[in-house]
């Protein structure tokens, strides 16, 4: 909605009284229309006030923007009034009496400020002796139960902080540490305590999360403006703490329904806001604090409550001078429909025993185990939220398992330098060796060297199972899990590569079977061409070290990609996962493909973005001057320096069907000369059945794909309301097509000799 019109309920009577003021700073008008009618029996779509069992008036209202429209059903002329002290004080008393709940005192004059009507929680606090006598609503997760109690709590009190929806995106602001409380040994809290650097770190991060989900995410704006937020959010308390020392402060955090919260804030800015105005008027609203008189000594978490009280003060004066003509303001609407927000807070956990988490995991774990299947259900993470997910948590349980390793890397360091928490510098201290250059390469190829060991994939590989709900987990997987790991310190600077360089990791990234499998340790350069005569002498060491690095270098940089059937012949000279091509290059025959890993890690630039990665028109539209990009170069084994160069002496640029060409040249020889015409005698049937076969994954693999663009391209709120699959025409034509041909492939299964070990990692495709 545009704040530029509404119209709104004036009274009993059959006439319609419009009122047209001028909005401030802008030459638009707004009408505002009486709905109610005289009562006309039979009548189809009426708008007509509704008057609820309370006595609460919901007059309908209709917000108008040029030619567009939209029904207000449920505005109020009443908005909750500030809440009394004496019932706050009753709802702390009330909560650290229940033997059900677990906070500390500081937490529960947090949360009785939050809400709305705190009488109503108080009421689902109180706890009654005996069997059934929690009023508390009851989840089970994890060796662990977790209490909750539903109410309404003010949005100018909702911190809407970490967002799994967009962790794995580029950002400039770290994520803060977080970590469970305990008031024992094993009792934890139903809480969380959220380390930021320091005050500037959290106002920046809250403005980060929120103008990144505004533009990553659905906008419920219109949705909100017409019947306010329906579906509960999911929040608890958290502890704010400085590592600068400032003063930590109590706040409600919301986990589940970011999105929706940030909808409100845009919902309450007006249509004309931006994200960053949004985010800006946000924090303003969260971060206010009102100082203490002189003589007055009061701690940052009730300084930073009067100082939102005090902000929802003036919205609350803005709504009532809206109201003050009998015809509701634009304002008045926005903030009546956006002030309260129903919440689900968590209260209680209780760990059970065996539940093989460490006291004060359990609780963080429990949450975000709901969250996961909420996610599943309803509106899903996508694929890469979903792995960085998947990732962290399992890494963590891996962590809390106390994995052993022989070389004395701790796991927690590890954890906290794949997480972010430790910057690439931090490489050579957490892998106890000095020698390793402190870059964000060495820091991916040491991270992917440790979590592919037998020891740490074997529970990683348990507790990524037990987290996503899988039987099996399979190399391609498994690597697709890592990438949002192995990415983290380059996503902001090349994030024009980043969805192509996942993908590939989806095809199974760098993890070749020698690099699952091999016992090999990275072997530390600060030049991977000195690696180059080792790997051919039968050091597996150096070999695998250029596989890797090499191999992230070209997948970063979108010179290596999950190619389809379309670009065979063009873009490569044959069709191979991504897995394979590295594997090729790596070969201890292959002195070219060696050479080429070796010059792609050398030249590979964490804070920069290469020129192969775009096309001719991509790069005209980047207008980048030359110094901020890089080339990686095309090989020559017989130069000096391995470069080949053009007649000018300048090295040519790499390209991707030369990286897959280079992998396996006998094969694209093969594959090439049988694409040129020829009068040769026709292939025999088996040769045919295997083209077709080749063609017919081709096929299928370009259908997932322009699938999974479809799907994309449906959440762009340019194409909002268009289906993905077009009319219901074309569904049935798709749909009818697809189900003839898994049909046909399903009831054509072949034989096999012996069913797999489940356990077993393979590809999906080899699974049974």
């Amino acid at each position: 909605m545009s704040p530029t019109g509404l119209v709104g309920y004036q009274g009993q009577g059959s006439g319609i009284c419009r009122v047209e003021p001028r909005i401030a700073g802008g030459a638009d008008h707004m009408s505002v229309t009486a709905q109610f009618q005289p009562p006309e029996f039979g009548e189809p779509g009426r708008t007509e006030p509704v008057e609820t069992p309370t006595g609460e008036r919901w007059d309908p209202i209709i917000l108008k923007s040029g030619e567009d429209t939209l029904t207000v059903t449920n505005f109020s002329a009443e908005l909750p009034g500030a809440s009394e002290v004496r019932d706050r004080t009753k709802l702390v008393r009330v909560g650290q009496s229940n033997p059900y709940c677990a906070l500390p005192e500081d937490a529960w004059h947090a949360l009785s400020r939050a809400v709305v009507h705190p009488p109503a929680l108080t009421a689902q606090l109180q706890h009654q002796p005996g069997a059934g006598g929690s009023s508390l609503i009851e989840e089970h997760v994890g060796g662990a139960t977790l209490r909750s109690a539903n109410g309404r709590i003010w949005l100018t009190e909702a911190f809407p902080l970490v967002q799994p929806r967009i962790g794995q995106d580029p950002h400039a602001e770290s994520d803060p540490e977080i970590e469970g409380e305990l008031t024992g040994p094993d009792a934890a809290q139903a809480m969380l305590v959220y380390r930021f650097r320091d005050r500037t770190h959290l106002r920046n991060y809250l403005r980060q999360t929120i103008i990144a989900t505004r533009n990553a995410n659905k906008q419920y704006d219109e949705s909100i403006l017409t019947r306010r937020i329906t579906r509960a959010i999911v929040a608890h308390i958290a502890r704010l703490e400085f590592s600068d020392g400032s003063e930590p402060a109590y706040v409600v955090v919301v986990r589940d329904g970011i999105t929706r919260v940030v909808s409100a804030w845009g919902a309450l800015c007006g249509e004309q806001a931006t994200p960053e105005k949004i985010a800006d008027r946000a924090v303003e609203v969260l971060l206010a604090e009102k100082s203490a008189r002189r003589g007055v000594n009061r701690p940052l978490t009730q300084r930073m409550g009067l100082g939102r009280q005090g902000e929802l003060d003036k919205l609350r004066a803005s709504f009532i001078a809206g109201l003050d003509g009998g015809t509701p303001s634009e304002e008045a609407i926005r903030i009546g429909q956006t002030a309260v927000l129903p919440a689900q807070i968590a209260v209680g956990l209780q760990v059970h025993p065996g539940s093989g988490l460490p006291a004060g995991e359990v609780f963080d774990d429990a949450v975000r185990s709901i969250l996961s299947s909420i996610h599943v259900e309803f509106g899903m993470w996508d694929s890469a939220a979903q792995n960085a997910e998947i990732g962290s948590r399992a890494l963590k349980r891996t962590m809390l398992d106390g994995v052993s390793d022989p070389t004395g890397v701790a796991v927690s360091d590890v954890y906290r330098l794949a997480v972010g928490q430790y910057p690439p510098q931090q490489t050579p201290a957490v892998f106890a060796d000095d020698t390793l250059p402190g870059t964000p390469l060495w820091r991916a190829v040491c991270l992917v060297h440790y979590l592919t060991r037998k020891p740490v994939f074997g529970v990683m590989k348990k507790h990524v199972k037990a987290i996503a709900g899988k039987q099996r987990l399979h190399t391609n997987t498994y690597a697709e899990i890592l990438a949002p790991i192995v990415d983290h310190p380059w996503r902001l600077a090349k994030k024009q590569t980043l969805r192509q360089a996942r993908n590939a990791w989806g095809n199974g990234g760098v993890l070749t079977k020698e690099v699952m499998e091999s016992d090999w340790q990275p072997r530390p350069c600060s030049d991977f061409t000195t690696l180059i005569e080792p790997a051919q002498s039968g050091d597996i060491d150096a070999r695998l070290t250029l596989a890797v690095a090499g191999g992230i270098a070209l997948i970063t940089d979108k010179l290596l990609t999950r190619n389809v059937g379309s670009a065979v012949g063009t873009t490569v000279p044959f069709r191979a996962d991504v897995e394979d091509v590295i594997a090729g290059l790596a070969r201890r025959d292959n002195r070219a493909g060696l050479l080429l890993l070796a010059h792609a890690a050398n030249r590979f630039d964490a804070d920069r973005v290469a020129v192969n990665s775009f096309t001719d028109k991509q790069l005209i539209k980047e207008g980048q001057p030359d110094g901020d990009r890089y080339t990686l170069v095309d090989i020559d084994p017989g130069a000096a320096d391995g470069i080949a160069r053009d007649g000018a002496g300048a090295p040519r640029h790499l390209d991707e069907y030369t990286v897959v060409r280079l992998s396996d040249a006998a094969r694209a020889a093969r594959e090439e000369g049988e694409r040129e015409p020829e009068d040769d005698e026709p292939k025999s049937p088996l040769d045919q059945m295997t083209d077709q076969r080749r063609r017919l994954l081709g096929t299928l693999t370009d259908a997932q794909d322009a699938l999974a663009q479809l799907m994309q391209l449906s959440r762009n709120p340019e194409v909002a309301g268009a289906h993905p699959l077009g009319s219901y025409r074309e569904w049935e034509k798709v749909s009818k097509l697809a189900v003839k041909v898994q049909a046909t492939i399903y009831s054509n299964e072949p034989e096999v000799a012996e069913e797999p070990d489940p356990d077993n990692t393979g590809h999906e495709e080899d699974a049974v």
